[in-house]
């Protein structure tokens, strides 16, 4: 019983991260297809999954295509309840999935502003006022689920969750863009890319070479952290 799942560019689309999270992480046997989100075959890439346009895409092992990534994570927790998708606790499990909703209809500032990249680290980025009012509600949330939470451990909720494949793109926008946020989002920013998954995931990404770099903002850079 194997997933298929279709994804973009491993250092620039963080919905194909979401969507590749969901399944690594809960150890869901999967086969992943890369198509040409910036190559100019999307369109045809998915023509057999329609009436999906983006990515990520899931396909389940009967042929059921899911498209949407709140759908997916849904589909899949509902298919495998025994891999603890959500958070056991009634109340941390409806807190991420309003966390995970929210941060698919919002933070339109941050996406548009700091598009996700893997490769380096931006040095003196601006942040606007609009940004900073995204930076501060990404705060606020993760304040919250803290807030709520009933288990210990490094993640939102304690234990890894969806919510946590879910801002897995925001904690790489943050280190990317060495957004200011408090000591405890930073913390968690780090943990994200410290773990094996998210490693694993940028490692294939950077065997890409980019000429010119897709998202040069033409400032100084260093290297992303090592740890």
């Amino acid at each position: 019983m194997t997933y298929d799942l279709y994804i973009g560019d491993r250092t620039f689309s963080s919905w194909s991260l979401r969507g590749w999270l969901m399944l690594e992480k809960f150890n869901l046997p999967y086969k992943a297809h890369l198509v040409g989100l910036y190559g100019g075959t999307m369109a045809a890439d998915l023509a057999a999954l329609a009436p999906a346009r983006l990515v990520p895409v899931l396909r389940t092992p009967e042929g059921t295509v899911v498209g949407e990534s709140l759908a997916m994570a849904e589909t899949l927790a509902e298919r495998h309840p025994e891999a603890g998708m959500w958070p056991k606790d009634a109340a941390a499990r409806a807190t991420a999935r309003w966390l995970c909703a929210e941060i698919c209809a919002g933070f339109s500032t941050l996406r548009g502003s700091c598009p996700m990249q893997l490769q380096h680290v931006n040095e003196g980025f601006a942040v606007s006022a609009e940004l900073q009012k995204d930076i501060d509600r990404l705060e606020t949330l993760w304040a919250h689920a803290g807030a709520v939470r009933t288990e210990n451990g490094l993640w939102l909720f304690g234990g890894y969750s969806l919510a946590d494949a879910f801002y897995a793109p925001v904690a790489a926008r943050i280190i990317g863009y060495d957004l200011p946020v408090s000591a405890t989002a930073r913390a968690y920013c780090e943990t994200t890319i410290s773990d094996p998954a998210f490693k694993a995931w940028r490692a294939e990404g950077l065997e890409v070479v980019y000429d010119p770099f897709p998202y040069d903002f033409g400032g100084a850079t260093r290297e992303w952290p090592s740890s």
